[in-house]
């Protein structure tokens, strides 16, 4: 964290957020850069906060939204934004009765499926003559090449039943066949490159490399076959998605590929700095203050506990990132009340000191704080209220 950033943050009440608005500006043009002039979606659940969102969509290297869930979508198409498409299926009632009553709705938000079922759903709770649109999710993680390991081996997200050119080609006939939807568009996601950090110099970091590795050949073949197959029953698609932060430059290189989803990127959070290709700046971050000092090299933080989804572990907590050298009591972790921290750089702290951290996850911080402090030549130029600030229920 820059110290014009702390500076001009220094006397905000804790817990507070922060944006180093120049940093995050500076992401957004190098992840343009990355991607070699293919558009990038902007993945919303990576920022939760309006006003960051409509900054990054200023630039010419980003176009439309991939939204978490059907009443953020709603919510973002309503205030204007034409190409929304939702990241993930729903089972949300209310808002696909809403979404379907509404014909400029209909026009602007994508739906995201991968099963008959999805579309059974929709009739059942939100039946009406308006057609919706919808993208159809194709599998694109890791199976070992042995055939007997497949099933019982897998690196990636298990996001989607369809693996194959063939199940995507069956799927599409029968989403031709169902009134009331039209396939618009196809997402593959390859996680175990876009997402997987890939620096650590240890045997799980060599085994990820490998992956990736094996997959940057891969992804773009099944992945390819998917989407011709899928031209074939319904003609040209609208948008073919995939990618993310961490595989910018492989998926834009994909000839099958018409649009990146990223968006963690923007904020550099802490999970970012074990890639080896690429290096972000560190764009957010939340204060903490001290409120005990138990012994001379132990200091206690007010809170602290906002640990990443995800499987538990150390690789979850907030990175502290300021001042250098301290670090969390291994016995204890980050706790949701208090967070007792040490190392050398505790002697030189008091109470009222303020501690600086990163979450190792992009948005989920802005489920912590109702508002950014957003920093700009050392002074703080804006304050960008999240989803939570705004009292939006995200969910």
């Amino acid at each position: 964290m820059r110290a014009s950033v702390r500076r001009a943050a220094a006397s905000l009440p804790a817990p507070c957020g922060v944006i180093d608005l120049e940093a995050f500006d500076r992401n957004i043009s190098a992840m343009a850069q990355r991607a070699g002039g293919m558009p990038i979606r902007v993945a919303s659940k990576s920022l939760r906060t309006r006003a960051a969102l409509e900054r990054v969509l200023e630039h010419p290297g980003f176009r439309g939204i991939l939204a978490f869930t059907l009443p953020e979508a709603i919510m973002l198409a309503r205030g204007g934004h034409e190409d929304v498409v939702l990241g993930y299926p729903t089972a949300n009632r209310d808002a696909l009765r809403e979404l379907r009553s509404d014909a400029q709705l209909r026009e602007r938000i994508t739906l995201m499926i991968d099963s008959v079922e999805h579309l059974d759903f929709f009739d059942a709770v939100a039946p009406g003559p308006g057609v919706l649109r919808v993208a159809m999710e194709g599998d694109v993680s890791w199976w070992p090449a042995k055939p007997l390991l497949r099933g019982h081996l897998q690196y990636g997200v298990y996001r989607s039943s369809i693996r194959e050119a063939a199940q995507a080609a069956a799927f599409a006939r029968t989403v031709q066949a169902r009134k009331g939807v039209r396939l618009v568009g196809l997402m593959a996601y390859e996680s175990q490159v876009a997402g997987l950090p890939d620096a650590a110099q240890t045997p799980r970091g060599a085994a990820i490399r490998v992956i990736r590795h094996q997959s940057l050949a891969d992804v773009p073949r099944r992945r390819g076959e998917m989407v011709a197959a899928v031209r074939d029953v319904v003609g040209e698609l609208e948008f073919v998605n995939g990618g993310g932060t961490g595989s910018l430059e492989s998926t834009s290189a994909d000839p099958s590929v018409t649009e990146i989803a990223a968006g963690s990127g923007l904020f550099s959070p802490a999970s970012f700095d074990r890639f080896r290709g690429f290096q972000h700046e560190a764009a957010a971050f939340f204060g903490l203050d001290v409120v005990r000092k138990p012994t001379a090299e132990i200091v206690t933080l007010h809170g602290g506990g906002w640990s990443a989804s995800g499987k538990p572990g150390a690789d979850r907590l907030p990175v502290i990132d300021w001042p250098r050298g301290l670090h969390y009591l291994h016995e204890e972790g980050a706790g949701e009340v208090q967070t007792p921290i040490t190392g050398h750089a505790a002697r030189g702290l008091e109470i009222g000191d303020r501690v600086w951290l990163r979450h190792v996850k992009a948005g989920e911080l802005a489920e912590r704080i109702t508002d950014f402090a957003v920093v700009k030549g050392g002074i703080i130029e804006h304050f960008w209220k999240t989803y939570r600030g705004e009292g939006f229920a995200y969910l």
